[in-house]
């Protein structure tokens, strides 16, 4: 199922030929509340599906992000092997763990707002994001991916600036519309293997990221597993997995955002963001 919400604020399940309202098929919560109602509510949703003609499809602008107030985005850095070869940086031995705030969190066209008075390195970064389906503490390995909802589309803005200055991620990465995701959220079973995924990001028309998700250097499953040791993922949480090579600051020379820009971000099989750059 491909799940989505408006900026009517209306969830949606999205067909190849328009969209149903969730409450048309008997489920009257948002898209955020259906991820913690569970697989039997799905499964209610799919059967009702198939006696409702779809609405006609909305106008791209008119998707929002599926949700804005998880319990938490965990991120992770380094992920992606070519990506630590560009960077001149090891792989490290555990997940490298930081986060993004949920003011962070923005729409698959809406504009990204770059302060040029904090920032003028600011990157791109095409990622899988997962969203957490149950409660998950200490998962083993092999039913970790028990425990995902599905996947979207997640664009880990990062002003780099900031980020190398402060040695440390969160502010560099947290700064409001620097999240942008969607615009669908695509159901774990019809995406089985994580690791076929093939993604990019296009600045301006030029491709600049370009690559599978089978370069991870954790798998998704390994991810869930290792962070449901630390501390406990809840249904909603979004894990935002890597980006692969090609990010701008890895370049020679450099190449970052300005305004003016847009930033077309994708992973095959699930969406593509559109995001216009702005000054704030």
């Amino acid at each position: 199922m491909r799940l989505a919400t408006l900026k009517n604020h209306v969830p949606v399940l999205v067909h190849k030929g328009g969209v149903t309202p969730l409450s048309a098929l008997g489920f009257s919560g948002s898209l955020f509340e259906l991820i913690q109602a569970g697989a039997p509510m799905l499964s209610s949703l799919r059967q009702a599906a198939m006696d409702k003609s779809p609405d006609p499809m909305p106008k791209p602008e008119e998707f929002d992000a599926p949700y804005y107030h998880p319990s938490k985005i965990v991120a992770i850095g380094l992920n992606y092997v070519e990506h630590a070869k560009e960077a001149s940086m090891e792989l490290p031995k555990e997940p490298l763990v930081f986060t993004k705030f949920n003011n962070s969190i923005t729409g698959p066209t809406d504009p990204v707002r770059i302060p040029v008075s904090l920032t003028s390195e600011v990157d791109y970064e095409v990622e899988l994001a997962v969203v957490i389906g149950k409660t998950a503490k200490n998962v083993p390995l092999a039913q970790a991916l028990d425990v995902v909802f599905g996947y979207t589309v997640l664009n880990d803005v990062s002003a780099r600036d900031l980020q190398f200055a402060d040695k440390q991620w969160v502010r560099g990465k947290s700064l409001d519309t620097f999240c942008p995701m969607g615009p669908v959220i695509v159901t774990a079973d019809e995406i089985p293997d994580p690791q076929k995924l093939h993604m990019g990001c296009a600045v301006n028309d030029q491709i600049l990221q370009d690559q599978d998700t089978s370069d991870m250097y954790f798998d998704v499953a390994t991810l869930v597993s290792r962070l449901s040791e630390s501390f406990t993922l809840y249904p909603g949480d979004i894990l935002a997995t890597g980006t692969p090579s090609g990010v701008g600051f890895s370049r020679k020379p450099p190449i970052y955002l300005r305004p003016g820009d847009t930033m077309r971000t994708w992973i095959d099989g699930i969406g593509a963001l559109t995001n216009p750059i702005v000054e704030a």
